[in-house]
C-alpha cells in the first residue's frame, strides 16, 4: 500500500496542512478543538527587545474517523521546532529520572535482554534512559539531532549526533548490529513522518526485538483537560487503539502496555513483531478504558471542560488582581506556553514567569507575550501574593520544595479546574 506522508524538507521555514490521516491516510477528520494560533514555544526574545513580527501557527486537533489517532492539523519544519541549541535534557527532571530507571527494571521482569544486547534509544537526549540499560551491562547507542547528545557523549553514553534516519540505522547496523530492545521515549509523537520513523525502528530491531514506545496518553489529556500539552512538536496524541493500527501496518504487534505518570499521563507500549509474543492482560482494560471515554460524547465534553477551564482561571485571576495581588507563574515548560498564550495571560495579569537558577530562559519572554523570564529567587524575595504553577501535572512535587525554600504566598493551579491552594497539597 501507499502510505501517507507529511514529510517536510528541513530547514524549509514551511508547514505544512494536514488533510489525510498520518497512519491510515484516510480524509475523514474530525475537528475536535481549536487553540487558536501559537508560536513557536522555544521562540523567546531576550527582555528588552521591542516587540517585532513572529510566526504563529494554527493548532487545531483532529481525530480521524478510521483509525482513531489525533493529531494537529499542522506540521511545522522542523528546523523551527528543534533547533540544534534546544535546551531540553531529561535528566533534569526527577519523575524522568525515576520512570527511566522502572523502565529498565521492567524490561529486565520482562526477560527482553539478554546478556550484551543492544539497545538504541531514538532522541536519547542527555543519555539519561540509556544510563540505566548501561548499568545493567547492556551495549547501548543513542541517536540524538540535537547538543544534548554531546552531554551523553561526555558522560560515556555513546551516542550519534544526528536525526533518526535510514542513515543512522545503516550505521548502527554496521558497528554494533541489530537492536534486542529499541526505545522512543516522548520522541514518537514528534517525527513527522511517522511511517518511515517505524520502518527504520523495524530495520534496527533483532528479529526477536522489541520496540518501547512512551508517549503522551491521549486519554490522560482528556481526563484531565491537558490541552496545554498541545503544542507543534507534538503532532500525534496516541490511545491504545491508533498505536495498534500504526504498529500493525509494519508487522509488529503489541502485547503490552501500561500507563505512566510522566509528562502528566503517558502510556507505555511494547511491541514486537507479529506472533512472536501472547499479549499481556493488561490491554483489554485499557481498551476498555478507551471505548467509554473517548466515544464522541466524551470528546464533545472534552472540549466544553476546555472552554471552560480558560473561562474560570480568567475569573479567578480578573477577582485577584483587583485586589492588587501579584502573580508570578512557576516554571516555563513548552506547556506554558500553551497556556498563556490561549487563555491570553499577559505582563498585567502575570508578572513574570521565574526558573531555577541556569535555566536558559532566564532574561527571555514568554513566547508571544512580554511576560519576563526571571530567577526563581525573586519569588523567595519578592514574596507575591500567589504563585502560578505552570507545571501543575507536578504540583504535589513542586508545592513543598517551594515551601521549604520561603514562598509563604498561595498556589493557584490552572488545571483541570482551576482553583486556589492555601496549603502545600493539592
Amino acid at each position: 500500500m501507499t502510505r501517507p506522508s507529511v514529510k517536510l524538507a528541513a530547514g524549509t521555514g514551511g508547514s505544512v496542512v494536514v488533510d489525510a490521516c498520518q497512519v491510515c491516510g484516510s480524509t475523514a477528520l474530525r475537528s475536535l478543538l481549536f487553540i487558536g494560533y501559537l508560536p513557536p514555544v522555544n521562540g523567546m526574545p531576550a527582555i528588552g527587545a521591542r516587540p517585532v513580527e513572529q510566526p504563529a501557527y494554527p493548532a487545531e486537533v483532529l481525530r480521524c474517523d478510521r483509525c482513531s489517532l489525533v493529531q494537529l492539523g499542522l506540521v511545522v519544519d522542523p528546523a523551527i521546532l528543534f533547533p540544534p541549541t534546544y535546551p531540553y535534557t531529561s535528566g533534569t527532571t526527577r519523575i524522568l529520572r525515576e520512570n527511566f530507571a522502572r523502565l529498565a527494571s521492567e524490561v529486565a521482569d520482562l526477560a527482553l535482554l539478554g546478556p550484551g544486547s543492544l539497545v538504541v534509544d531514538i532522541g536519547s537526549n542527555d543519555g539519561t534512559l540509556l544510563a540505566n540499560f548501561q548499568g545493567q551491562g547492556h551495549r547501548v547507542r543513542g541517536i540524538e539531532p540535537t547538543n544534548a547528545g554531546n552531554l551523553a557523549n561526555g558522560r560515556g553514553i555513546p551516542t550519534h549526533i544526528s536525526f533518526f534516519d535510514r542513515a543512522a540505522v545503516e550505521r548502527v547496523l554496521r558497528e554494533e548490529g541489530p537492536a534486542q530492545v529499541v526505545t522512543a521515549a516522548n520522541v514518537f509523537a514528534h517525527i513527522e513522518d511517522v511511517h518511515a520513523v517505524v520502518d527504520n525502528i523495524v530495520a534496527l530491531m533483532a528479529r526477536d526485538g522489541v520496540f518501547i514506545s512512551e508517549s503522551h496518553y491521549w486519554l490522560s489529556l482528556v481526563e484531565t483537560v491537558q490541552y496545554d500539552t498541545i503544542y507543534h512538536e507534538h503532532l500525534r496524541y496516541y490511545s491504545l487503539e491508533s498505536l495498534e493500527a500504526l504498529l500493525g501496518e509494519h508487522g509488529l504487534q503489541v502485547f503490552h502496555a501500561r500507563r505512566i505518570p510522566t509528562h502528566g499521563g503517558s502510556i507505555r507500549v511494547y511491541a514486537t513483531r507479529a506472533g512472536l509474543r501472547p499479549p499481556t492482560a493488561a490491554l483489554a482494560p485499557l481498551r476498555a478504558q478507551e471505548r467509554v471515554a473517548l466515544d464522541p460524547q466524551g470528546l464533545a465534553r472534552f472540549r466544553q471542560r476546555v472552554i471552560r477551564s480558560k473561562l474560570d482561571l480568567l475569573a479567578l485571576l480578573r477577582d485577584l488582581k483587583r485586589t492588587g495581588a501579584r502573580i508570578y507563574g512557576v516554571g516555563a515548560p513548552s506547556r506554558a506556553s500553551t497556556l498563556i498564550n490561549y487563555v491570553g495571560l499577559d505582563d498585567g495579569i502575570l508578572d513574570c514567569v521565574v526558573e531555577i537558577a541556569g535555566s536558559y530562559k532566564i532574561g527571555l519572554y514568554i513566547p508571544g507575550t512580554v511576560i519576563p523570564v526571571r530567577d526563581e529567587s525573586c519569588l523567595f524575595t519578592d514574596q507575591p501574593e500567589y504563585a502560578l504553577l505552570l507545571s501543575w501535572h507536578i504540583a504535589d512535587e513542586l508545592m513543598p520544595k517551594l515551601r521549604q525554600n520561603g514562598f509563604k504566598g498561595d498556589f493557584i493551579i490552572p488545571l483541570p479546574e482551576p482553583r486556589v491552594v492555601k496549603g502545600g497539597t493539592a
